[in-house]
């Protein structure tokens, strides 16, 4: 059987950069295109958080006002379908990544809050670097990757094509400009070969074993990338 693990941030919220506190986790749709495609796919999906910790959805994701009725409503659905699984996740710290085929990692701006500088992020992405498993991220998921660092300190994902929620979504949402730093602009500063499509329109990059997309849209594209490359 193949093996997935989700990571979700244990954050509940994004520490601006003037100090003040923005709510946000998990965004929605982001796990929930991931997660029920490698279901409907026969994989064993486990979750795992930094601390075991219950993951928060932000709450934005979850608002019709912001995703619309039809998507608030599914998920929702999916999320109560499934809260069993979401209120006990793994231990990041006690995961051995060779029980894994795929480390997959949703956005929101919970992992610009944790999992970017997270060390056993860190370790279990090298571990499955170095195994040629597949890393896969979205939106703000891609975050997660500057938390890797090899043994000479440098990042192993330099010289890599990915994507991540652009700069320009990011400033079109209106988070832009009290952001500590920006996630696309970041990874390029790290040495990403980084692309990008239009503005909330699907968009996936693949770069051997590194599978990422731009924004929330490209949640249910990559996970089909994902999906074919595993089989």
């Amino acid at each position: 059987m193949t093996n997935i693990l989700i990571v979700l941030s244990a954050a509940d919220k994004w520490t601006r950069a003037d100090g003040s506190i923005y709510e946000s986790g998990v965004w929605a749709q982001e796990f929930v295109d991931l997660d029920g495609a490698f279901v409907r796919a026969s994989f064993k999906v486990d979750l795992a958080s930094p601390g075991g910790i219950v993951p928060t959805m932000d709450k934005r994701s979850l608002d019709p006002n912001t995703v619309g009725e039809q998507i608030a409503e599914r998920m929702r659905a999916y999320l109560d379908e499934n809260a069993t699984r979401i209120k006990k996740p793994l231990v990041l710290a006690e995961i051995d990544t060779s029980k894994y085929d795929a480390i997959v990692v949703p956005g929101g701006h919970g992992p610009v809050e944790d999992l970017y500088k997270d060390p056993d992020m860190g370790r279990v992405l090298i571990e499955a670097d170095k195994a040629d498993k597949v890393i896969a991220a979205v939106c703000h998921g891609p975050a997660a990757l500057l938390a890797a660092r090899d043994e000479n300190g440098g990042w192993p994902f330099a010289g890599r094509k990915m994507t991540s929620l652009s700069d320009e979504e990011e400033i079109e949402f209106g988070t832009a400009a009290n952001a500590p730093w920006l996630l696309a602009d970041t990874l390029r500063k790290q040495g990403a070969l980084f692309e990008q499509g239009a503005n909330w329109h699907a968009y996936v990059v693949k770069d051997g074993n590194l599978l990422t997309g731009q924004n929330p849209q490209s949640s249910t594209p990559l996970a089909e990338v994902v999906i074919a490359a595993l089989r």
